[in-house]
C-alpha cells in the first residue's frame, strides 16, 4: 500500500486492487494545485470547497459522503459522524471520519475534525495503523487537541494534514498554523518522505511515529 500526499486533507491511498483519494480540493479555493488523479473510490469529509471536489478525481466508481458502512472493491469503510467544530456543529456543521481497511491496514482520515474525541467514538474507530489527523487549529483542531486525539486512538504512524504550508490561499487560511506545534506537543521525531509505502508485516507493534509527506 502507497499513502501519497496530493495537499490540505487529500491523499491517495493505492491499494493491490483498488485506491483511495479522500477530501479532494478546489485548486481556486485552496491555492495549490491539485493534481491528475484516478481512483476507485473518493470520500468526502464534509461539503466545503477544500474537501469536496470529487469530480476531480478521474474514473471513481463511489463517492462516499457520511456517516455508514461501505465494502467497495475489497476495501471497507466505515463512516463516522463527527463535527467541525467544538459546538455540535452550530458553527461549522458535521464532518465523517472514515475508517478504511484496505491491504491488510487500517487507516483512519479525520476530515475537518473540531473537537476532541469522546471514548465512544475512539471505541468505534479501534485500533488504526495509520492516523490522518488535522493539526492546524483556525476551522479544526489544534497542536494540542491533535496530540491528544492521537494520544487516544495510539496510531501506529501519524500523519498531519490540514495546516499551514507554502502556497495555500492567505485570505482563506491565514489561521493556520504549520505542523511544527503539532509535532513539538506529541513528543516524537518526525520524517519527512515523497510517500508513505507499507508492506504487510512492516509495521512493528510496539512503535510509533510522525510521517510528514511532501506534496507529491
Amino acid at each position: 500500500m502507497d499513502v501519497i500526499f496530493l495537499g490540505h486533507s487529500s491523499f491517495h491511498i493505492k491499494g493491490k486492487d483498488a485506491s483511495i483519494v479522500t477530501d479532494p480540493f478546489s485548486p481556486e479555493t485552496v491555492g495549490i494545485r491539485f493534481p491528475k488523479v484516478s481512483a476507485t473510490i473518493v470520500t468526502v469529509s464534509h461539503d466545503h470547497d477544500d474537501h469536496n471536489a470529487a469530480s476531480l478525481v478521474e474514473d471513481a466508481r463511489k463517492v462516499i459522503a457520511g456517516p455508514g458502512e461501505y465494502e467497495i472493491d475489497g476495501i471497507s469503510i466505515l463512516g463516522i459522524s463527527s463535527f467541525h467544530d467544538d459546538k455540535k456543529g452550530a458553527e461549522r456543521g458535521k464532518n465523517t471520519i472514515y475508517v478504511f481497511e484496505i491491504d491488510g491496514f487500517r487507516v483512519a482520515h479525520l476530515g475537518d475534525l473540531g473537537h476532541r474525541l469522546a471514548d465512544e467514538a475512539v471505541e468505534d474507530i479501534g485500533d488504526v495503523d495509520i492516523l490522518m489527523i488535522p493539526v492546524g487549529g483556525g476551522y479544526t483542531i489544534g497542536p494540542k487537541e491533535a496530540a491528544e486525539v492521537a494520544r487516544a486512538i495510539e496510531p501506529k504512524v501519524i500523519i498531519p494534514m490540514h495546516y499551514q504550508m507554502p502556497g495555500l490561499n492567505p485570505v482563506v487560511f491565514s489561521a493556520l498554523v504549520d505542523e511544527k506545534p503539532f509535532v513539538a506537543e506529541v513528543g516524537l521525531s518526525a520524517r519527512i518522505e515523497k510517500k508513505l509505502s507499507l508492506k504487510a508485516g512492516t509495521l512493528s507493534e510496539d512503535s510509533q511515529e510522525i510521517v510528514i509527506l511532501d506534496i507529491s
